[in-house]
């Protein structure tokens, strides 16, 4: 009899500190819905100009994107309509993915816009440059520190092919870049807010920044730092305020495949690898129009409409 009651004081106890901490782990959950409730909102209260976050990114990477998870392999091939990006990776480092490279990507296109140079300065100190990605500055094998050394490694390394083929026109070309010609990184992943005695630099290949300063599509960085959890959702936010700076009626409707086939990275080509993408690119949908709500477009089950709407960052700025 002891030993029942003994049992059950146990199993009492047992669930006292489970509700405990049910109840911890959402009040954190519902802190966090309203840490980012409160940054959707600062962002459509206080444009870019304003606040002194207008970024950008290279079209180039806006029509194709890099991989979202990581490939096997060394090459990547991305195809929209007409154009095609392949990367080609170093073989020790492996092709860059996910969202740390698209973040320095738009950093580094944002800083070659403002200062005209080819030669960019990455800071003193590995965490200060996390900052300004907006990245956490925290070890560990799924750490930001671990994740920006190897993208980092990995985008500088690579090598980019453009193609644009129209066989119905018979027009072909072809634009063959690296991005850096050459860069030192001193960043030390254990102590990564040791500063150095020299600043972290890349100076650009010339091609590559002649590239990404013509006609670069205009982003607000804050809005890449608050979707920074999904490369998808990075991708179809800087390709929609793209097509919004030309879009001039209401577009045909874009097919779900066609859709994939951009921005589908890991997808099956099959119906179930469709379904899966469209139901992935819907969820992702919700929190851009969290941040871009002049946003205007129409679902069907087959595709995607398109209306005339402002960009996300008026060009005049």
């Amino acid at each position: 009899m002891n030993g029942i009651e003994i049992m059950s004081a146990n199993g009492n106890q047992g669930n006292v500190l489970t509700e405990e901490r049910d109840k911890m782990e959402n009040d954190k959950k519902s802190e966090l819905i309203q840490k980012r409730i409160d940054e959707a909102f600062a962002i459509e209260a206080q444009d870019a100009k304003e606040a002194g976050t207008t970024g950008y990114m290279a079209r180039a990477f806006v029509q194709a994107t890099i991989p979202h998870r990581r490939v096997e392999g060394i090459e990547f091939k991305r195809t929209n309509g007409n154009f095609t990006l392949i990367i080609v990776a170093n073989s020790d480092v492996g092709l860059p993915f996910g969202s740390v490279p698209r973040l320095e990507l738009a950093w580094i296109t944002t800083e070659a816009v403002r200062t005209k140079t080819r030669e960019i300065n990455l800071g003193n100190s590995m965490s200060a440059f996390m900052r300004q990605l907006g990245l956490n500055t925290t070890g560990g094998k799924r750490g930001d520190i671990r994740r920006l050394k190897k993208q980092t490694e990995s985008l500088f390394a690579s090598h980019i092919s453009c193609t644009y083929n129209n066989n119905v026109k018979g027009q072909w070309g072809i634009k063959n870049v690296v991005i850096a010609s050459n860069a030192v990184l001193w960043w030390d992943p254990i102590s990564p807010d040791q500063l150095s005695t020299f600043n972290s630099v890349v100076k650009l290949n010339q091609d590559f920044f002649d590239e990404i300063i013509t006609r670069p599509v205009i982003v607000d960085m804050r809005v890449l730092k608050f979707l920074k959890q999904s490369p998808l959702a990075l991708d179809a936010y800087t390709w929609f305020t793209y097509r919004m700076s030309y879009l001039k009626e209401k577009s045909k409707p874009i097919p779900w495949e066609f859709l994939q086939l951009q921005f589908g990275s890991g997808y099956s080509n099959n119906p179930h690898g469709t379904r899966n993408f469209k139901a992935h690119f819907l969820r992702e949908l919700k929190k851009i129009k969290l941040v871009y709500k002049d946003l205007k477009l129409d679902l069907e089950p087959d595709g995607l409409i398109l209306y005339p709407s402002p960009t996300h960052i008026l060009k005049s700025e």
